[in-house]
């Protein structure tokens, strides 16, 4: 009694409860589960992909010059040299490059539009939508992996893809725009030969842009199903028309979809492995010595796609609209 008595912070200090170790809550569980199934993809980056690129960039600034009597090669140091080359010595990589940004400009509205409309058709309440669906989707499965090599080796394919030739000169695209006679009409409408060009480039390349909006639509099929039915159903109540809910609903909610599609359909075009830039890069590359060249070649293309995406997004984002939700 006496010794507790004269020091009672001792018996304090031995009787204070032990602190309880902190557990993690479901969601730090997850994300580290979400880490372990990057990391492959991490350290394939790491480890392949980096030194590839280092590689490249100290390609585009050197010279490949081969060591007399086979004693292999050695890089000598040029400068920007091969990327002047590129863009003012090479007449036509500048020229492609132009034709392949042109393209772009023209194709990407044209496919965000289409798989926009389809999507709200297909979203309706109609018999068979899920085949139909599937139907616009096919051309996406055909265009990838082994379907696509074999497609490229089909003799068949190749004469349907360039259509029937009737003697005339034209195919039976042009006799479609021909006999519809879309100059005549937009004559009549007064409007400038340019748009008259855009329609008539449209509807000849239908085909392709058909076959580029089946991942677009998904994500647009996406975006309307999660819109409540009960904004709707307010609107119909207030006795809105389905113009005015299309503009004033429709869009604004499917704003960020438009944007994730505008820069897929970007990234899309710009990659894709008949692109014509692409296709070039690949000639000049078989050429001798031509291995630096395209490399300055290839981190020209890689940074005038970085612009436009960063464009593309920067204009799209300004109209975006994002859905507040309670938490």
């Amino acid at each position: 009694m006496n010794a507790e008595a004269k020091n009672p912070k001792k018996i304090k200090l031995d009787s204070a409860p032990k602190k309880k170790k902190k557990i993690a809550s479901l969601e730090k569980k997850k994300a580290r589960i979400g880490y372990l199934f990057v990391l492959p993809f991490i350290i394939g980056l790491v480890i392949i992909y980096l030194p590839m690129i280092f590689q490249s960039i100290n390609y585009s600034f050197h010279q490949i010059e081969y060591a007399s009597g086979g004693g292999g090669i050695e890089l000598v140091p040029v400068g920007l040299d091969n990327y002047q080359e590129a863009l003012f010595v090479n007449p036509d990589f500048a020229e492609t490059l132009r034709n392949g940004i042109g393209r772009i400009v023209f194709d990407v509205p044209a496919i965000v539009i289409f798989s926009l409309f389809m999507a709200i058709l297909l979203n309706q309440d109609i018999a068979g939508r899920g085949l139909f669906r599937a139907i616009f989707f096919i051309p996406v499965i055909i265009s990838t992996g082994l379907i696509s090599d074999i497609d490229a080796g089909n003799i068949l394919m190749q004469n349907a893809g360039s259509s029937i030739d009737t003697g005339t000169g034209t195919n039976n695209v042009q006799q479609i725009v021909n006999a519809m006679d879309i100059e005549m009409l937009f004559a009549n409408m007064k409007v400038g030969a340019q748009l008259v060009d855009y329609v008539v480039d449209l509807v000849n390349d239908i085909f392709n842009i058909v076959n580029r909006s089946g991942v677009q639509m998904l994500i647009f099929l996406a975006g309307l199903q999660s819109i409540s039915p009960a904004i709707y159903e307010s609107c119909q109540i207030d006795g809105a028309t389905g113009w005015e809910t299309f503009w004033k609903i429709t869009l604004p909610m499917i704003s960020p979809m438009i944007l994730v599609n505008a820069i897929y359909s970007v990234i899309d075009a710009l990659t894709r492995s008949d692109n014509a830039v692409m296709t070039y890069i690949e000639g000049v590359y078989s050429q001798p010595d031509g291995q630096t060249l395209t490399a300055a070649m290839s981190w020209i293309y890689f940074l005038i796609v970085f612009l436009l995406i960063a464009l593309v997004s920067a204009v799209i984002s300004a109209y975006v609209f994002y859905q507040r939700r309670d938490t």
